[in-house]
């Protein structure tokens, strides 16, 4: 019971924290960026741009438009992803509606961007570090990392230079650059806030229940992991993991591993390069129907 009541509070912190996050994020929108005409990335800026060009608004369009990348979310990243990343996409709507009727809080262009690109990061850093999702562009990136040889950062980097680019031809080119600023302000905060804006994430996970934690990790992340025996010199023997993952991920990997190994102990670092070939879930997949159909052979 006292475990529940507990993993109930943390739930419902977190919760609370991602409520937060969103009304500043939503005030940074309405009250600070769209007024001025400067561009998030992802799908809050096509959210944008349709919006100036058409009679619905922003909270419209980031609902709708966000449907498949939670539906491709759920199937990367599970149920608890989806029923936080579904609260934060109505919360962000229903705020961004109320917000709309504030009056803008500068028409300075220069302050515009510094100050709703902060504000923007603060909101959405609070958000990721509490497992919940306004922008699912990422999930989808990390279907085509898996898929393809090019990392998550490059694909919404990519993706993002598309959006700001048909902004400058439909807003011109000074909107586009100043967006631009903005975005890059805006990870940079996300960076502080949600424990680093890189991508790549290298998890030590050392433990007692290894193997379990292991497929849990491969079964709900996709991610395949190393094992290396390690020695205590109080604990004893152990097994450390070593997983590399996205920082989108990190939630769900400490998800994992508390609910099988409740005196587990995780350190989480920075990956600046990965060098050489990272087996994916359906690279294993494949290289597994290769190696049963080479014991049949013999």
């Amino acid at each position: 019971m006292t475990k529940i009541k507990n993993r109930f509070g943390k739930e419902l912190i977190s919760y609370i924290f991602i409520t937060i996050g969103i009304i500043i994020s939503s005030y940074a929108l309405e009250g600070i960026l769209i007024p001025n005409t400067i561009l998030d990335g992802g799908v809050t800026g096509i959210s944008i741009i349709f919006s100036k060009l058409t009679p619905l608004t922003v909270s419209h369009f980031i609902f709708v438009l966000n449907i498949p990348f939670i539906i491709i979310g759920y199937k990367n990243l599970g149920r608890r992803f989806l029923i936080k990343a579904i609260y934060s996409m109505v919360m962000y709507s229903i705020c961004l509606s109320l917000m709309s009727r504030l009056t803008p809080l500068t028409d300075q262009i220069l302050l515009a961007t510094v100050y709703g690109g902060f504000m923007l990061g603060l909101g959405c850093g609070i958000v990721i570090k509490m497992g919940g999702c306004l922008d699912g562009t990422e999930s989808a990136a990390m279907v085509i990392s898996k898929k393809f040889p090019i990392s998550v950062g490059q694909v919404i980097l990519i993706f993002n230079l598309i959006i700001f680019g048909i902004a400058g031809i439909i807003f011109g080119i000074d909107r586009a650059l100043y967006s631009l600023l903005t975005y890059f302000i805006t990870y940079k905060v996300i960076d502080v806030v949600s424990e680093g804006l890189e991508q790549a994430k290298a998890a030590l996970i050392i433990t007692d229940k290894a193997d379990g934690i292991s497929k849990e990790i491969y079964k709900r992340l996709g991610r395949t992991t190393t094992t290396i025996q390690g020695d205590g010199l109080i604990s004893g023997k152990k097994e450390v993991l070593y997983c590399v993952l996205t920082r989108i991920e990190i939630y769900e990997l400490r998800k994992i591993v508390e609910e099988i190994d409740e005196g587990v102990f995780i350190t989480i670092t920075d990956v600046s390069e990965i060098i050489g070939n990272h087996i994916k879930k359906k690279e294993l997949n494949t290289l597994n129907k290769i190696k049963t159909k080479n014991k049949e052979t013999k």
